[in-house]
């Protein structure tokens, strides 16, 4: 005896994830297109407003903040996707057929579903790979006013640290642990209060319990004169995490990278508790696609004569960005501490899952 198969027939199953996926794209393009123009009008006087920048620079920033935007608002469009999709099937009478022919309204949306699912997929690896890179170097970009960018991608930019009375400020950072490296490092010495000297150097390591630093020059303030001092060692007590771990955003690490510094900052005693709600929806985030056809569903059934299908189109939007909204307010909460990390970011995701799945079934099953 054949197992009854929890999809439609083969072709059904094609068809119904092939207008799914293009309607889904197809309403992230007009997003983006949309909002990075709009994005682009209020950036551009800053970004051409540093001496040399040009139309290079103009598309140097599109393509750094295309892939944050593309990340943001894919969730939406895969909303808005099933939703075209689910309401132009009903208007066809198409959801009829198949519920005709003995489908339960969770086989019908099974296609979707899985196809929802490859698109949170490739939203993961999009986000880890493109989105946080991007995110990191626009950072820095934008923290020198669009200006040339000296460092390379994923290093940590512009840290200041205290040494007792003094104060260390790092252009750049490269690695961890003991293995850290610093460059354009300026050590700013004083006493009593007031500044007595700088020390700079182009890099430094870890030596011992400070920071060796070769090819130093100090500049003393009483005298106004500036001398070589070779290799010295500054920063004794100050600790690689200090400045490797002086800021870390979640955005623009990968789940690894961020994973490792969470690691790290507990190891040193620091709290981590709105990191690991960030680390967590890295996770839940693209994972709202596969929620969204669900939510969406009220819009693929019920009889398309009867005049109410855009209030079901509506009714399907409504809550799917109810579900937008508790996922930014419960992130927001877990950031402050109100929440714990793993439930800041996966109880909206429950939550609706559960509210969709008590919305169809009351409705269709």
């Amino acid at each position: 005896m054949k197992m009854p198969s929890f999809f439609p027939s083969r072709t059904v199953t094609i068809y119904m994830a092939k207008l799914f996926v293009t309607r889904t794209f197809a309403v992230l393009f007009a997003l983006v297109l949309v909002l990075q123009a709009l994005d682009l009008l209020s950036e551009s006087g800053r970004i051409l407003a540093h001496a040399g920048n040009g139309e290079s620079e103009i598309w140097r920033y599109v393509s750094l903040r295309a892939p944050e935007i593309i990340s943001r608002f894919l969730p939406f469009s895969v909303l808005l996707g099933t939703i075209i999709t689910l309401s132009t099937m009903n208007q066809n009478s198409e959801i009829i057929s198949l519920k005709a022919a003995g489908l339960s309204a969770h086989q019908v949306l099974a296609p979707l579903i899985v196809a929802g699912l490859g698109v949170a997929i490739i939203s993961f690896a999009f986000n880890d790979r493109i989105v946080a890179r991007a995110t990191a170097t626009l950072d820095q970009w934008q923290k020198v006013d669009y200006g040339p960018l000296p460092i390379d991608r994923g290093d940590r930019a512009n840290v200041w640290v205290r040494s007792g009375d003094d104060l260390i400020q790092v252009a750049q950072i490269r690695g961890r642990g003991d293995a850290a490296q610093l460059g354009g490092v300026s050590v700013y010495e004083r006493r009593g209060g007031s500044l007595a000297s700088i020390i700079t150097a182009p890099a430094g390591r870890r030596d011992g319990d400070g920071w060796r630093l070769d090819g130093a020059q100090r500049f003393d303030v009483a005298t106004g004169k500036q001398a070589a001092i070779g290799t010295t060692v500054v920063g004794r007590g100050v600790r690689p995490d200090q400045f490797t771990l002086a800021s870390v955003d979640a955005d623009g690490l990968s789940f690894g990278a961020l994973r490792s510094a969470i690691d790290d900052l507990d190891a040193a005693g620091r709290p981590t508790k709105a990191l690991e709600g960030s680390l967590w929806h890295k996770l839940s985030g693209p994972l709202s696609a596969v929620l969204m056809p669900l939510l969406a569903a009220v819009a693929a059934f019920g009889v398309a004569r009867s005049g109410k299908l855009f209030v079901r189109a509506v009714s399907g939007m409504a809550l799917g960005f109810a579900y937008f909204v508790a996922d930014n307010f419960a992130l927001a909460m877990g950031n402050l501490g109100a929440y714990p990390p793993f439930l800041a970011a996966w109880a909206p995701f429950l939550l609706f899952l559960l509210v969709g799945e008590a919305v169809l079934v009351r409705t269709e099953e």
